[in-house]
């Protein structure tokens, strides 16, 4: 047993030793920091790239006045200035740090750069002594060529590396604001080319589901009831209001549905093969993106040839990409005019291909358009690829 005397001797040297751990531990950590920027420089790079990349997300919108104000923050401190302004051509959107009475008169210093597009340094803004603002930097906020706003720097002087960071800064809120454009553009394209795609939904379709529903209502009720319902929740899928992406999942039920009522017309002549990897359904495909192909294929493809027909649908699991495909075994197509109606040189009556084709192009790239291998006697392949994951693109958005 330790007498009182070795049991202290003993704590002491636990402490000891939880002491030395707790100070190799901070001196790692501090190598650690230090191994990580080799030069001051390294880290006030890292350190202006960390707080644009704070300010980035609020400029997702475009020059709004809650995400200017948001971003003005971030900006503030990526510039050491004292006071931050950011302005739209009619209002002052944000002021960011202390409150000074130049506030009042952002519009009035502003006024310039928004005519001349150029940046410009007030050394003396007439403010007090103590006064953070007494001089400030303006620079202009460009989209499209044309000033849409203003960033103003303030400081109680401004060097020349203030004035060029400042210039800097509003490029970079430029840019920002200029792809937030290009986003709303792509949105507005996007609406128009459903808009278009549902203006191309075959009357034909619709008079002839219409008259196999008709045609079950004495010979069998039930059947008829079935097919009427279907009928409206496919129309009620094709003309929603809603977000230009959807599930394949949601996809594929729709063009269940379709095919319900094409083969109703059809009888035992048309046959449908599904082969769908389960993992894939999740997955965020553009709204009617796949159900024009089925009916390409149907109307294209089964309905002009002599017998029975099948149509096959397939979604495969490629690992960072879902591809989707539809494929009939009927009369097929010249592979020039298939051809022409994607480079939009025809329209023909290919509901949709182009307009899918273009839809995919414009969402994950050239690579992502559509695949057509088709030949006359041979059958039509329409295949096409999608990213799992893409920026901006979320099933209901």
């Amino acid at each position: 047993m330790l007498e009182g005397s070795d049991r202290t001797t003993v704590v002491l040297i636990a402490i000891l030793a939880a002491l030395l751990a707790l100070g190799a531990w901070l001196v790692a950590r501090v190598v650690r920091v230090r191994r990580a920027f080799s030069s001051p420089a390294e880290e006030a790079t890292y350190d202006a790239l960390h707080t644009a990349g704070l300010a980035a997300p609020h400029l997702k919108d475009g020059l709004t006045p809650e995400g200017a104000t948001r971003a003005a923050r971030h900006l503030r401190a990526l510039l050491g200035v004292p006071c931050l302004a950011i302005t739209d051509t009619q209002a002052v959107l944000a002021w960011e740090g202390l409150a000074d009475p130049q506030r009042e008169r952002v519009l009035d210093l502003v006024q310039r750069v928004l005519a001349t597009g150029d940046a410009e340094v007030v050394h003396d803004l007439g403010a007090a002594e103590d006064s953070p603002a007494r001089a400030a930097a303006v620079s202009p906020i460009i989209s499209d060529d044309t000033v849409i706003g203003a960033l103003v720097a303030y400081a109680p002087e401004v060097s020349y590396g203030l004035q060029r960071a400042a210039r800097e800064v509003a490029r970079w809120v430029s840019t920002n604001v200029e792809l937030a454009e290009l986003s709303r553009q792509r949105t507005r394209t996007m609406e128009a080319e459903l808009l278009a795609l549902r203006a191309q939904i075959s009357p034909h379709f619709v008079y002839n589901s219409l008259g196999a529903i008709a045609s079950f209502v004495r010979t069998d009720p039930d059947r008829a009831r079935e097919l009427l319902l279907e009928f409206a929740d496919f129309t009620r899928y094709s003309f929603r209001r809603g977000g230009a992406f959807t599930t394949l999942q949601e996809e594929l039920v729709n063009i269940e549905r379709y095919l319900a009522l094409e083969q109703a017309r059809f009888g035992p002549r048309l046959t449908v093969d599904l082969d769908i990897a389960p993992e894939v359904l999740g997955v965020a495909v553009p709204y009617l993106s796949v159900q024009p192909l089925v009916e390409n294929a149907v109307r294209h493809g089964l309905e002009r040839k002599v017998g029975a027909g099948t149509i096959r649908i397939t979604a495969r699991d490629l690992g960072t990409v879902t591809e989707v495909g539809v494929e009939d075994d009927g009369i097929g197509s010249d592979p020039e005019r298939v051809r022409s109606v994607l480079s939009g040189e025809h329209d023909g009556d290919n509901v949709g291909l182009g307009n899918v084709d273009a839809r995919l192009r414009q969402v994950y790239g050239d690579a992502h358009g559509v695949v057509v291998e088709t030949a006359p006697g041979a059958g039509t392949r329409v295949t096409f690829t999608v990213p799992k994951w893409a920026p901006g693109v979320h099933a209901g958005q």
